[in-house]
């Protein structure tokens, strides 16, 4: 913990800056571009420095996750348990990674897309952040976000498996969701599409293995595209979104 005098510097230091920002205007021009140079290094160190103290206050992003029976995997991607830094992306090129499992992904010839974390406040929502998206014009003919699933997702997978996706979703218009499971087997993939069925903006969409015809010893990787249908001229909030796998009850 900062002592007395550490406290006193770093507020002489905001005072300072203060101080600066009010006659940046009179400056000679030489040393405000070298006090332009300084802030954009310390504004990466503060930011750095706030992403980590939030971490520290967020808790487990694992935990609190609705589990269906005998549920033997479980997971909320990384947008939705950590901060990130920056946290919002405008005229979103593709394909933007957000983190290493999640990334979007469109086919606009100009974006008009921006990508928001936002931090959950309502004590309903078991996520700390949300994701916000608002699109304007749309010039393309799809806009989806890529889940790339843990190998853990995949380990002793066997086609007496489920998957279920769970999100929240507030939408400013109306809107279809569509989730598209793909597994890897070997030199084929298989795929499986659920519309997300959204009711009081909590949506689910689940995949049963036994109507696909995966190879269970060749299974390489899985990936969830969340396709999001017409999205022009809307924001649609994803506060919550967590991945479950269980196997089926038998008959």
């Amino acid at each position: 913990m900062s002592g007395f005098l550490e406290k006193r510097m770093l507020r002489k230091s905001v005072e300072r800056w203060a101080a600066l920002a009010d006659h940046a205007g009179s400056l000679p021009a030489q040393e405000v571009q070298e006090l332009q140079r300084t802030a954009r290094r310390l504004r990466r160190k503060l930011d750095l420095f706030v992403a980590s103290a939030e971490a520290g206050l967020i808790p487990d992003g694992q935990s609190e996750i609705l589990r269906p029976d005998q549920c033997d995997w479980a997971w909320r991607p990384d947008p939705w348990t950590a901060p990130r830094a920056p946290s919002g992306v405008v005229e979103v090129p593709s394909p933007h990674k957000l983190t290493d499992s999640v990334t979007l992904f469109h086919d606009c010839a100009r974006s008009e897309i921006t990508l928001r974390q936002t931090r959950n406040t309502d004590p309903s929502v078991s996520s700390a952040f949300g994701l916000l998206l608002d699109v304007y014009r749309f010039d393309g003919s799809f806009l989806s976000l890529v889940l790339s699933l843990p190998d853990a997702a995949i380990s002793g997978i066997t086609r007496n498996h489920y998957f279920s996706l769970r999100a929240r979703v507030i939408r400013e218009n109306p809107i279809e969701i569509y989730a598209r499971l793909n597994i890897q087997h070997g030199p084929n993939t298989e795929q499986m599409v659920r519309q997300l069925d959204l009711s009081d903006d909590v949506g689910l969409a689940e995949f049963d293995l036994a109507y696909s015809n995966i190879n269970e010893k060749r299974v390489e990787k899985a990936w969830i595209d969340l396709i999001f249908d017409n999205p022009a001229m809307n924001q649609v909030q994803l506060t919550d979104l967590t991945l479950t796998r269980a196997p089926r009850a038998d008959l």
